[in-house]
């Protein structure tokens, strides 16, 4: 009898320290979490529309001396970015550029077109637009002239030229989202 009796004063024993262990470890400890929605970025876009695009600005036939013809294209920023314009162009056939000038000049403020070039036909090359906001548009006219000293030699020849209208991004920047976060050194 005398081991049962152990076992019965034993058994309450061992239950009331399990429980003491439980009730303390539970409910004595502080806690505290916190969360943020997913943080995100995205990427901007740099796209332009032609008015013209995989068209000629101008074309005329039968030119004689003295003749000029022109013809206008808007380029337009239709990307999220701002972007740094160019413009490049290039004669595929020519007229002798002693005979043959061109002018682009930039229109968009037509009372007072500003000059981006002026010399021989198809000599141009790149040539610096400017930076551009998105949305911003930008109205081009070219003009073509034949000079009136075009002698009998350059009768029945053609000319044409070749425009790509480029935009870049313009320069990256830092952005803090935080007004109250510290933005670091560069």
């Amino acid at each position: 009898m005398r081991v049962l009796i152990s076992k019965k004063v034993l058994f309450p024993l061992a239950t009331a320290a399990l429980a003491g262990t439980l009730a303390i470890g539970s409910g004595a400890d502080f806690s505290s979490s916190s969360g943020n929605t997913a943080s995100s970025v995205t990427a901007g876009t740099l796209t332009q529309s032609n008015s013209k695009a995989g068209s000629s600005i101008l074309n005329l036939t039968n030119m004689k001396p003295g003749d000029s013809v022109y013809g206008q294209v808007v380029i337009t920023n239709t990307g999220t970015l701002g972007s740094v314009f160019s413009v490049v162009a290039a004669a595929i056939t020519k007229i002798y550029a002693r005979v043959l000038t061109e002018k682009i000049e930039d229109g968009t403020n037509a009372a007072s077109p500003v000059t981006v070039y002026s010399g021989a036909f198809g000599a141009a090359g790149t040539k610096a637009l400017g930076t551009w906001a998105a949305g911003e548009a930008h109205t081009y006219r070219v003009t073509v002239t034949l000079a009136q000293t075009a002698g009998n030699t350059e009768q029945g020849k053609t000319a044409s030229a070749s425009f790509a209208w480029n935009g870049t991004q313009s320069t990256a920047t830092v952005t803090n989202a935080d007004a109250v976060a510290v933005t670091p050194a560069a």
